[in-house]
């Protein structure tokens, strides 16, 4: 199963805040009357297809798209009255690889603190800082092609730290990793959630959600169907375990009948048969395995398996 974050005490009053928050391309409504309150301190997640709205969430968030309706505050301040002071306590975290590769690993760092005017001492300062607590202080003079995907991703966040920010948005910041290197930046992103940053993590790794989020939002279609702790999602709408029937043609039929004559919630993708029991004894007898249910039987449950293009 993994490890699953630290309970948290959502009793602070909401860092991030959202009402009724709606975005709308012409006849597209991409975000649907979405509020959500993020605590501070907390690892919240925004888990959805393709499509869902989470990155029209983030940049709305982050002042770079303005909502269509409704009202973002952030540490106290609605952000259409105050984007410039919203923007100085935010580090965003981009999905894409856009560091600068005709300089070196700390002149990266260095550079982008000037968009915050961080005087050059200071500057120099907090990247050697974050440079070791990043474990990139051998590699302060590389070039960023001699960086591995894993060093990138950890030099791209630790970028996001320059400006010493109260909140981090962060989207997809494992995508494209090996196992190690992904593990390594997850570390990172408990270690900064145990020196208190608020981070809001938009994902659609449902492993990267359940071992990192105090809270996850399962959004689809511009609309958020629940908000809980990953555990307490899995409760809420599985069994504790799923029983998987991997099926040929020639038996499908006849193992869906039997299925329905017991009365059992299943669902079928991709050649699979997945059953939802509440006991062990509705199974009995059938072919196929048991294993744990988990935060992506949840998420597929509520948002369908089809892509969604």
């Amino acid at each position: 199963m993994g490890e699953s974050p630290e309970p948290f005490d959502y009793v602070t009053m909401a860092i991030i805040r959202t009402i009724n928050l709606t975005k709308k391309f012409r006849d597209l409504v991409a975000v649907d009357d979405v509020s959500l309150e993020i605590e501070e301190g907390e690892c919240f997640g925004l888990l959805g297809p393709n499509g869902a709205g989470k990155t029209s969430i983030i940049r709305m968030i982050t002042a770079v798209s303005p909502p269509t309706r409704g009202e973002i505050w952030v540490d106290g301040r609605e952000l259409k009255k105050y984007p410039r002071e919203v923007k100085a306590i935010l580090g965003v975290i981009p999905q894409i690889d856009n560091l600068d590769e005709d300089l070196t690993v700390i002149q990266n760092l260095l550079t982008f603190a000037r968009y915050f005017a961080i005087p050059k001492e200071v500057a120099y300062q907090r990247s050697v800082e974050i440079l070791h607590s990043m474990a990139l202080k051998e590699k302060r003079d590389s070039r960023i092609d001699e960086l591995s995907g894993g060093m990138k991703r950890r030099l791209i966040i630790g970028r996001g730290l320059v400006n010493a920010p109260k909140i981090i948005i962060l989207d997809e910041p494992s995508i494209g990793l090996d196992p190690q290197a992904r593990h390594m930046v997850w570390q990172t992103l408990r270690e900064l959630r145990n020196q208190g940053i608020t981070q809001l993590l938009c994902t659609q790794n449902m492993q990267e959600a359940a071992r990192l989020c105090n809270r996850v939002a399962i959004i689809n279609r511009g609309r958020i169907i629940d908000i809980d702790t990953p555990q307490a999602l899995v409760s809420r709408y599985m069994s504790t375990q799923v029983w998987e029937i991997d099926v040929t043609s020639d038996e499908r039929d006849s193992i869906i009948r039997e299925l329905e004559s017991r009365q059992l919630e299943f669902e079928e993708f991709a050649g699979i048969i997945h059953v939802f029991p509440k006991d062990d004894s509705q199974v009995e007898g059938l072919p196929g395995a048991a294993r744990a249910a988990t935060l992506e039987d949840v998420f597929f449950k509520l948002t369908g398996r089809s892509l969604v293009e």
